[in-house]
């Protein structure tokens, strides 16, 4: 959204497509809205009801190739091709889980961009996941054979993460076209530590995992894993559980604890001197951004396992891993990150890193640059 908004304050006419549940959301930046479709129940209901019979890393395979991959995007596709063909846009600009988009894009000719919610290694990982569906859709909307497979890898990409981060764990540049880095920085203005985060005179500790994970019946119970696992520390510890979690259903707290459904993440971050998380993007640059080390306790994607290693391969924390098996291993490495400051000064260099990368306002140029090829 920050690149959208920039390219609006610019003078750009900008439209957000999305699928119309998400209507509400798009309504408040103020940017307007073409809406599609959502997938019908009838038919992604039948795969969501496989995945309690599966194993996370197949649960979230399936997610990838079936709902992403062909139900959204073929859901979407009538929509955004009208769209398309109406509005004419010169460049499209979408996520990489995003496909129908992508389709349109190509049979259209329209220049388009991809902006990396995460590492990069997410964004080409989730390309090769969706090979088969990405060419169904091909076939769908006219294309030649391999024409959707090749298109990902000549995108120009916006990404928000420095490079010392993404590529931490070594290797080459991924499958993508050229990469162009930013990043908003928050800024915001820090009150002073609240009073019901707990003892003052006691270090913060952070644990959250997320907004999704407590609608999630076979995730819920990480929240008394992790309070449990937490007791003895010498800490205050501030959990949040999301707006779908009820924190009166985890019955008596430790004494060093309070639960939160939700706290500006972004005000805790700034008083707390480490994090217990499940790797999700927004908690891992979250943590990042603030200098704070973290311990990654990846749940349900391997995107969250993807960023935990980049944050391990950094130095600015540890990873476990994946699945809610393993949070008493990450709360257990919490002491550490406490008492070696070498996790903090890694996470201070990763914060300095992103500090340094131009806001998405510089993104504006490449964008038309793009347009007018």
């Amino acid at each position: 959204m920050p690149f959208a908004k920039a390219c609006a304050a610019a003078g750009h006419a900008v439209r957000i497509t999305a699928p119309e549940s998400y209507a509400a959301s798009v309504a408040r930046t103020g940017l307007p809205l073409e809406p599609f479709a959502d997938p019908e129940p009838e038919v992604i209901g039948p795969v969501m009801a496989r995945l309690m019979s599966l194993s996370v890393q197949e649960a979230d395979a399936l997610v990838i190739r079936e709902v992403f991959g062909r139900i959204d995007a073929q859901a979407a596709l009538p929509s955004i091709l009208e769209i398309v063909q109406r509005w004419r846009p010169q460049v499209i600009v979408r996520e990489p889980a995003e496909v129908a988009s992508l389709a349109a894009a190509e049979r259209a000719e329209v220049p388009h961009a991809q902006v990396c919610i995460g590492m990069h290694e997410t964004g080409c990982r989730l390309a090769d996941s969706m090979a088969e569906p990405l060419e169904e859709l091909g076939r769908l909307t006219g294309l030649a054979d391999g024409r959707m497979a090749a298109a990902p890898t000549t995108e120009t990409v916006l990404s928000v993460v420095p490079e010392l981060l993404d590529y931490a764990s070594g290797g080459s540049s991924p499958k993508t076209g050229t990469i162009r880095r930013f990043h908003k920085p928050t800024r915001p203005t820090i009150e002073p530590r609240r009073p019901e985060w707990g003892d003052p005179e006691l270090p913060l500790v952070y644990l959250t995992f997320g907004s999704v994970t407590g609608s999630i019946p076979p995730f819920m119970g990480v929240f008394r894993r992790a309070l449990d696992a937490v007791a003895d520390l010498e800490a205050s510890i501030v959990m949040t559980t999301g707006r779908a979690f009820d924190p009166e259903t985890l019955g008596p707290l430790p004494d060093n604890a309070r639960v939160l459904q939700w706290v500006p993440q972004e005000q805790v971050l700034a008083h707390a001197v480490a994090v217990l998380g499940h790797g999700g993007f927004g908690t891992t640059i979250g943590a990042l951004a603030a200098g704070v080390p973290q311990v990654v306790v990846p749940l349900f994607t391997f995107d969250q396992v993807i960023n935990g290693d980049r944050v391990a391969a950094v130095g600015a924390g540890v990873t476990t891993g994946q699945g809610p098996g393993n949070v008493e291993r990450g709360a257990a490495e919490l002491p550490r990150l406490l008492h070696s400051p070498g996790y903090g000064e890694a996470a201070r260099r990763v914060a300095t890193a992103l500090a340094e990368l131009p806001p998405p306002s510089e993104a504006v140029p490449v964008l038309v640059d793009l347009a007018n090829r």
